[in-house]
């Protein structure tokens, strides 16, 4: 593959820091360009970032000393200087519609870990071993803003990432799946918070997080659904109902998952699909790709987050628990790590289907 120049807006942040440490060494991406709000501009990455330093391995070497750019000012001169950019901004909704639109038309695709796109009907929302063929809307996509190379492209939300990858390939191996309810335990990078930054999660648990219950039973319809003239449109099917619910957790998003099909498979069905399924990202070896995305373990106390969340360096979703319910057909639990495969892992791996598949030049 080409060497592949990037940045990142919106670097300072929980997510930005992750994108960073992600591509330190990546064989593809080179890290040219970091921004951030108006305050950073013109600081060093170190100095606007390195007070506020969330993770739990060093901010990288290489990008210390980079100058950070505004953001929403510096859009022309960041493009001509990157061949695309991961958007992870902390703005208002239709504030980062605007700005990802307007990197869009200025020729520089957009990977973005925001909310804002997600149901735009061009914008595809990609977990890439599942609904890998949503990138064809690109087309459209450009057509509508008369762009060559510019487009946006979005990850789903990150609790989407424990438990629809389990149910997604049941339903596409012919057990169409009726209802899902689902409850997330989420940890507490999710709302971009360590505990030394949020000590009131010190032995606690909030039983509401605020816009996730409905990103969650909304979201999977758009990766369920299909490309239909300009537009994905929804799929009608599964019913979701979900609660989510913060716990004192630094990584990892725990689901756990009640289904009921149309045309049940039986247990030893359901984990053979789980443990053989291999798609897309595994066929084109990409370097972010897990060789195994789905783990599913037989003991009665697996998967648990200390021990699982970095499966194939975080990228993995683990799976386990599977048993007959009194009400739904099947219960089970799974586990993904949130900022990793949830997040900026998985916006990097939908970067790279993306120009493995040759939608970035």
């Amino acid at each position: 593959m080409k060497q592949y120049n990037v940045g990142i807006i919106g670097a300072t942040g929980m997510v930005g820091q992750r994108f960073a440490t992600l591509l330190e060494n990546h064989p593809w991406f080179n890290v040219k360009v970091l921004a951030a709000s108006p305050r950073s501009k013109g600081k060093t990455y170190k100095q606007a970032a390195g007070a506020r330093w969330a993770l739990d391995i060093p901010m990288p070497k290489s990008m210390e000393d980079l100058v950070l750019l505004d953001a929403s000012a510096d859009i022309q001169t960041i493009a001509s200087q990157v061949d695309f950019v991961f958007c992870a901004v902390d703005m208002k909704k239709d504030e980062i519609k605007a700005l990802e639109e307007a990197y869009a038309k200025a020729e520089c695709p957009v990977i973005s870990n925001n909310s804002a796109h997600r149901f735009t009907p061009d914008v595809p929302m990609i977990i890439p071993e599942l609904n890998y063929n949503h990138i064809k809307i690109i087309d459209a996509q450009r057509k509508r803003l008369g762009t060559k190379r510019g487009f946006i492209a979005v990850k789903s939300n990150c609790s989407l990432q424990s438990y629809v990858p389990a149910l997604y390939p049941l339903d596409q191996a012919g057990y169409t799946i009726k209802d899902v309810l689902v409850c997330t335990y989420q940890a507490i990078s999710g709302a971009g918070k360590t505990f030394e930054s949020w000590p009131e999660m010190v032995d606690n648990i909030i039983p509401y997080i605020g816009g996730e219950e409905e990103k969650s039973e909304k979201e999977p319809l758009k990766i369920w659904g299909e490309i239909r003239d300009d537009q994905i449109v929804p799929a009608d099917h599964p019913n979701f109902t979900a609660q989510c619910i913060r716990v004192p957790v630094t990584n990892g998003h725990l689901g756990a998952v009640f289904v009921r099909f149309e045309n049940k498979p039986t247990k030893e069905q359901a984990i053979k699909i789980w443990r053989e399924f291999s798609s897309r990202p595994q066929e084109l070896q990409l370097p972010s790709a897990p060789k195994h995305f789905l783990y599913y373990y037989d003991e009665d106390d697996m998967p648990q987050i200390k021990l699982n969340r970095m499966n194939e360096n975080g990228m993995a979703v683990s799976i386990g628990r599977l048993r007959e319910d009194t009400q739904f057909d099947y219960k089970f639990v799974c586990l993904s790590h949130n900022t990793l495969r949830g997040a900026a892992g998985g916006a990097v791996l939908m970067a790279e289907l993306l120009c493995a598949e040759g939608y970035i030049d």
